[in-house]
């Protein structure tokens, strides 16, 4: 594989729970949730995508698509050119090596009746990587020492058991778990937002390190934007479980043409206060429509201060805005948080 061929490439996906019933249940007394309604991206090689939106816009759902943890309903997810939907579970767990995720939660994510040594090399011992026998110990307790140290832990901490954790330390564990197998992509489901502020800076100067040091690709889920401000290379802004932006991080944050992702840009704190005090929010109006239930036309026309007519029956794509690299799922993009904020002040809603 060369720098130019994806690690990772997500074709037309789609995925589609059945659950409950209700109002909008079907005919066999389910409700059709579309959480990942059509995406289609791509990942490189040592790059970090990185996916962001509010709770419940499918973004961890599409990232256990990535990981073959969720079947698709349709479309394809393809792990160096390779369709992992369509794998044996035999074929995938020769897969699954090169694949790994951290999780949200550093405590439910590690079993805590299990050592930090143990928590290590449990996939070692799955993927017939360590021994289970007596011999094996040394060799094992050596390797998850090296391990721990490579993210900031000692190698005495592989005696202890999570509860006897701070936080960030156990969060540490879990990438070292993730690395263990020495995987090619990680995938990062909000892996800071459990942890205080000073904390997360700590764990993702780790991230990027270890980035560097082992050209890991990363896939960075996070509803925090600001996290992804430092980390990514590429962002994807989610909404309905759609894609409604793409575009190099630096584009996005300075460019951002959907009035979905600027909302989401003015509640990026400022750290300079009196920056911070003249600062406008855009507030958006109403709520976030039912993944069940979802609005014809563009799934934001409910919400969005620009929003016309046509808005609410016509689908837009995911469309080039200006440089080749940036896209942007509008009829009417906005260049700026000003024009924004001036169609808050006098709605365009029924313009033709």
């Amino acid at each position: 594989m060369t720098d130019y061929e994806p690690v990772l490439e997500v074709r037309d996906l789609h995925k589609v729970f059945h659950v409950g019933g209700g109002l909008a249940a079907t005919s066999q007394g389910k409700r059709r949730v579309h959480a990942v309604n059509g995406i289609d991206l791509t990942v490189r090689p040592g790059q970090t995508l990185g996916i962001a939106g509010e709770s419940g816009c499918g973004k961890s759902t599409l990232a256990r698509l990535m990981l073959g943890l969720h079947t698709p309903t349709s479309g394809q997810v393809l792990f160096e050119g390779v369709d992992i939907s369509a794998l044996s579970r035999k074929e995938m767990l020769s897969v699954r090596r090169n694949m790994q995720i951290v999780f949200q939660d550093p405590y439910s994510s590690l079993d805590p009746r299990m050592r930090v040594r143990d928590i290590v090399a449990e996939a070692l011992v799955a993927h017939g990587l360590l021994g289970r026998g007596r011999r094996s110990l040394g060799s094992r307790r050596k390797h998850v020492g090296e391990l721990l140290e490579s993210v900031g832990l000692s190698g005495s901490d592989q005696d202890r058991f999570p509860r006897e954790l701070s936080g960030g330390q156990r969060q540490r564990v879990g990438i070292a778990r993730a690395l263990a197998l020495d995987p090619k992509l990680l995938v990062l489901d909000e892996p800071v937002s459990a942890l205080d502020v000073s904390i997360q800076a700590q764990v993702i100067n780790l991230l990027m390190r270890m980035q560097r040091e082992r050209g890991l690709t990363y896939v960075f889920v996070t509803h925090d934007l600001s996290v992804l401000r430092h980390v990514a290379d590429t962002v994807a802004v989610m909404y309905l479980g759609r894609v409604v932006e793409l575009a190099k991080a630096e584009e996005l944050f300075s460019q951002a043409r959907h009035p979905y992702t600027q909302s989401l840009l003015s509640a990026v704190p400022i750290a300079d206060p009196a920056l911070e005090r003249l600062r406008r929010r855009i507030v958006l109006q109403g709520d976030v429509p039912s993944p069940d239930n979802l609005p014809s036309g563009c799934s934001f026309h409910t919400r969005c201060p620009v929003a016309r007519d046509m808005c609410s029956t016509v689908a837009p794509g995911l469309d080039q805005q200006g440089d080749e690299h940036h896209l942007a799922a509008c009829h009417y993009p906005v260049m700026s948080s000003e024009d924004l904020l001036a169609a808050e002040a006098g709605p365009a809603r029924g313009q033709s």
